[in-house]
């Protein structure tokens, strides 16, 4: 499976933007797509996760109430809708696939065996 992201930029405090993630080859029922994002110096953190098979969705503490994961199961796509932006969401943004959904492993990126390339979010204030 290949995954490419698309839709960074560059946007100002309290806009919106909205990262795609188009995924080719095989998506399975069982797989998870995450986001997963990594600022300069810093860990890359769990953003958004959603399971392909029942479209149960995870947050970050620090996203939820802003941001939005969602699916296009006909286009293999997953979206990140981000709104609300701050400084601090500024990093590259990177989506990925997991095999399977574990309740206690799904925000750790060692679950997750293919990836993205990433796209660069900057957030002015």
């Amino acid at each position: 499976v290949q995954l490419q992201a698309s839709g960074g930029g560059l946007v100002q405090a309290g806009g919106s933007l909205l990262l795609s993630c188009a995924a080719s080859g095989t998506i399975y029922s069982s797989n998870v797509m995450g986001w997963f994002r990594q600022a300069p110096g810093k860990d890359r953190e769990f953003v958004a996760g959603i399971t392909w098979r029942n479209n149960a969705k995870y947050y970050a503490d620090s996203v939820k109430g802003r941001f939005i994961v969602s699916r296009d199961a006909a286009q293999n796509t997953v979206y990140l809708q981000m709104n609300s932006l701050k400084p601090e969401d500024t990093a590259v943004y990177t989506c990925a696939i997991a095999p399977f959904f574990e309740r206690s492993t799904y925000s750790h990126g060692n679950t997750y065996n293919y990836w993205g390339q990433g796209t660069q979010v900057t957030v002015s204030s």
